[in-house]
């Protein structure tokens, strides 16, 4: 439902103790809204602070998942999808763009580190596909974040995403992954990210590529 001008104009004019109960009210039914309007108005921590501490947890997690669930592609993509709702969250409530990129890169490298030897014992099927495929879309979004970024940015994420390439250079069938959706590992390597980024993706969605 849209917000009318004319709803926006009635809403002005209700008495504070009103606007109060409306607002606990909506804040109880949207509870990512609720975390956001606390990080905002309340939290002593900084964006900054939120991110390091996510970035540890990944860390641990990534370790817990590589060596517990790595028996079991499935078991180990529900941990990633579990990290990748970590940082999703950590945006909601942040808002934190540079984050959402940096947090990306970040769980692939120590996922790729901590387990890219095992995975490339599994034996090429659908669920390891997959799973790479899901990989190569979250380095397109964290690729479509950096573009978007201020240019001065790009010197923090040099040496994160050529740690990337390398890591994807090693694995070959994530590496054949990489070419076949499009994504040429030398935008990592070299951190040259197309200007048109977005039009590339776009196409390749259109196509019916980098859908799991």
């Amino acid at each position: 439902m849209a917000i009318t001008e004319e709803l926006k104009e009635a809403i002005s004019h209700l008495p504070s103790d009103e606007k109060d109960k409306l607002i606990f009210r909506l804040l109880k039914k949207n509870l990512p809204l609720a975390k956001r309007l606390s990080f905002e108005l309340i939290s002593d921590k900084s964006v900054e602070e939120l991110r390091e501490e996510l970035q540890e947890q990944l860390k641990v997690k990534c370790h817990i998942a590589a060596t517990q669930h790595l028996y079991s592609i499935g078991y180990f993509s529900m941990d990633i999808r579990e990290m990748s709702g970590l940082i999703n969250k950590h945006v909601t409530t942040t808002k934190d763009k540079y984050g959402d990129a940096w947090l990306n890169i970040f769980l692939l490298n120590e996922i790729l580190e901590k387990a890219s030897k095992d995975l490339m014992g599994f034996k090429s099927n659908k669920k390891l596909q997959k799973l790479y495929i899901a990989f190569i879309a979250r380095i397109f979004k964290a690729l479509l974040i950096i573009n978007k970024l201020h240019e001065d940015y790009l010197i923090d994420f040099i040496p994160v995403m050529e740690k990337l390439a390398k890591q994807i250079g090693d694995n070959p069938f994530l590496m054949d992954i990489a070419m076949h959706h499009g994504l040429d590992v030398n935008w990592l390597y070299k951190a040259e990210i197309p200007e048109n980024i977005a039009s590339i993706h776009k196409e390749l969605r259109e196509n019916g590529y980098l859908k799991a």
